[in-house]
């Protein structure tokens, strides 16, 4: 099964809890030896990961199959999360792994409003509740605010990293840093298990005559018009961002 893309909420994200949920059920319901998963994501929703990761491991618990992961391009952040919810990361020897950190990015506005004369209005019931508003200056309170939040959510993928790699992690104090490494590098550090690819394993695993059964999301065979269309190309825009971070 592939899991390609950005992770985000429904229309935020190639891949979310709610889009892959009927297929992973499938796959682990038809009892297989085995499920491979193609991953290729730089990441997204904290969320939408931790959930996804969740399920397949809920569904290989219930059923005993074990789960193999295969990285392509990236398996960065929440893509990463991905990966280590299998029970052995298999990489390209080019593959990117790792970013095991959380980031927030957004603007600065308000000096572009001065100039150009408007004024800005916000009411609201609860100090917190316009924190980080790109609209307004940047305050020390708000930045230490989400300070605490990135710090927590990067306190849970840490966690989830360390339950499910184990000791298979060397001791590295750049390994939670939001670092990446490649292909063998990441093998290193305890990352993924090995530098391979798909079918080879799978036929060195379970033996020459292992049948393969892909399954895919399948996408709308009409383009999207109107708003879709345009909420569309935004989240497209939005993935290309992602992976370009890594230089793809």
């Amino acid at each position: 099964m592939r899991l390609q893309g950005a992770i985000g909420a429904s229309g935020r994200g190639s891949l979310s809890d709610r889009s892959v949920a009927s297929l992973l059920e499938k796959a682990f319901k038809r009892k297989p030896d085995a499920v491979a998963l193609e991953i290729n994501s730089p990441g997204g929703s904290p969320v939408q990961s931790a959930l996804i990761g969740a399920r397949i491991r809920r569904l290989a618990e219930e059923n005993d199959v074990p789960v193999f992961a295969f990285v392509e391009d990236v398996a960065a952040s929440g893509g990463y999360w991905l990966a280590s919810a299998a029970d052995e990361i298999i990489a390209d020897s080019c593959s990117i792994l790792g970013s095991i950190g959380v980031i927030s990015s957004g603007f600065g506005a308000h000096v572009f409003l001065q100039r150009q004369g408007f004024e800005r209005r916000v009411h609201t019931a609860g100090k917190s509740k316009s924190m980080m508003d790109p609209f307004k200056p940047e305050t020390e309170e708000d930045v230490a605010r989400l300070n605490k939040l990135l710090g927590e959510l990067h306190e849970q993928f840490i966690a989830q990293v360390r339950e499910r790699r184990g000791d298979k992690l060397a001791d590295n104090p750049d390994l939670f840093t939001g670092e990446v490494w490649i292909g063998q590098s990441a093998v290193e550090q305890g990352l993924a298990d090995g530098v391979g690819h798909l079918v080879p394993t799978m036929k060195d695993r379970f033996g020459d005559k292992v049948q393969l059964r892909r399954l895919e999301q399948k996408k709308p065979l009409l383009p999207r018009i109107g708003i879709q269309a345009m909420q569309g190309a935004i989240t497209e825009v939005e993935e290309r961002a992602l992976f370009a971070r890594f230089g793809l």
